[in-house]
């Protein structure tokens, strides 16, 4: 008996969609108030280039290209939060 194969396209397509729309209307707002000049804007579109590649793993490098690389604690934090991008100043 043969299993019938699950549709991924037909499962994810539409959210994928939603979320590529979503993307640019951010950039479009962050460009009509000159905001791109923010490092966590760059640091998204930074990640741009791996969403094209057609290596596996695109997931872990996106997260790993958004995210923190420091390994040294700090004393004291001044935020209760964090800002979804490497501060450049690290």
């Amino acid at each position: 008996m043969s299993e019938k194969k699950t549709n991924l396209v037909d499962l994810g397509f539409m959210d994928a969609r939603i979320k590529l729309i979503d993307i640019a209307a951010f950039l479009d707002r962050i460009d009509r108030h000159d905001q791109s000049d923010d490092y966590r804007v760059s640091a998204l579109k930074g990640a741009f280039p791996e969403l094209l590649s057609s290596e596996t793993g695109r997931a872990a490098r996106v997260l790993d290209l958004l995210s923190d690389q420091s390994t040294e604690p700090v004393n004291e934090s001044n935020i209760q939060g964090a800002f979804g991008a490497p501060s450049p100043e690290q």
